[in-house]
């Protein structure tokens, strides 16, 4: 009781704090540096290939982490501004008693992740899962992921072994038969396929999961700031232009990010291209049924003890720079 009374002051206070300083910083000045933690160097790559980072009027740095667990650590030690995350992070650091204002969403209909196997090892059924050494990283998108598979098989997590592993050693634990399964995303699951005999797990039903959601969250202090608060305005709507840049030069893009710095071939990059969606930016109204539906299947996996509201977990200060940037 005391932490659910605790964690609604919190809020209160909070928003009262962003409403004033998003109204002050229409007449403040940007902050002198934003630091936004990236992951792939995916935010920053999209930035420089858009020509985006041209018009942001103060210095961004672009910290790189594997996964949400790590940024989580340095978002608590007050080192990042805001992070690019999967959709399970926000939840598991409210659900812990951090909250992390989610201040933008970006949407894919398909999937970024791939269920994976290891190499001579084919799984046709999401229900052949069971009993199988499956990749488990709490704290990141991949959870989730994993979980709602099990669910669509009618298994259950005790239904499986789980191994837990960094993000950083799931590649190498596919491709050593650590794990049976791993939830990967490209350019991996390509590379192992090709490299390692790897494959994706072949049921239709694992391309149908989850729409692959992705949050820009926010250290509250950041959100208290008006010189704070206009950088990350002027960086969201940077981004959301640079998103949609994308979908119009999917070409350019995957040559610039998947050839060019991942270091992916032309005709793999193609490929990767077709197995994805348009990036879809959604305001704080119409990103909270589908976080409340990660919440849902978190609590009823007992992968969280409170069932959260998803309304909790949003601030709509840049809801207006998402509708006119996109």
């Amino acid at each position: 009781m005391f932490y659910r009374v605790f964690l609604q002051a919190s809020m209160l206070m909070l928003i009262a704090a962003i409403s004033l300083g998003y109204q002050s910083a229409h007449a403040a000045s940007p902050s002198s540096k934003l630091i936004v933690a990236d992951q792939a160097e995916l935010v920053h790559n999209l930035l420089d290939a858009s020509g985006q980072i041209k018009s942001l009027s103060f210095e961004v740095e672009f910290p790189n982490f594997a996964g949400g667990p790590a940024i989580l650590e340095a978002i608590r030690a007050g080192a990042v501004d805001i992070a690019y995350v999967g959709d399970t992070p926000p939840i598991q650091a409210r659900a812990s008693g951090t909250l992390l204002p989610i201040v933008a969403t970006f949407t894919r209909e398909i999937p970024q992740y791939r269920l994976t196997s290891r190499p001579d090892l084919k799984i046709n059924n999401l229900a052949e899962l069971k009993g199988k050494k499956l990749s488990y990283v709490e704290g990141s998108g991949r959870q989730v992921f994993l979980i709602e598979a099990l669910n669509r098989a009618g298994l259950k997590l005790t239904d499986v072994t789980l191994v837990n592993l960094r993000v950083a050693d799931l590649p190498d634990a596919l491709r050593s038969g650590a794990v049976d399964v791993a939830v990967l995303q490209e350019p991996f699951v390509t590379r192992l396929v090709k490299q390692a005999g790897a494959s994706p797990v072949l049921d239709p039903e694992e391309r149908k999961l989850l729409p692959s959601t992705s949050y820009f969250y926010a250290r509250p202090e950041v959100l208290a700031d008006p010189d704070k608060v206009e950088a990350v305005r002027q960086f969201i709507s940077a981004f959301v232009k640079a998103g949609e840049w994308s979908n119009e030069n999917e070409t350019e893009w995957a040559k610039f990010y998947y050839t060019d710095f991942q270091r992916v071939s032309a005709e793999d990059a193609t490929a990767i291209l077709k197995g994805q969606s348009p990036l879809v930016f959604q305001t704080s109204v119409e990103a909270i049924p589908h976080h409340q539906k990660l919440i849902d299947t978190l609590y009823k996996a007992g992968s969280i003890k409170e069932h959260l509201d998803a309304k909790g977990s949003f601030v709509d200060t840049f809801d207006k720079t998402i509708e006119q940037s996109r």
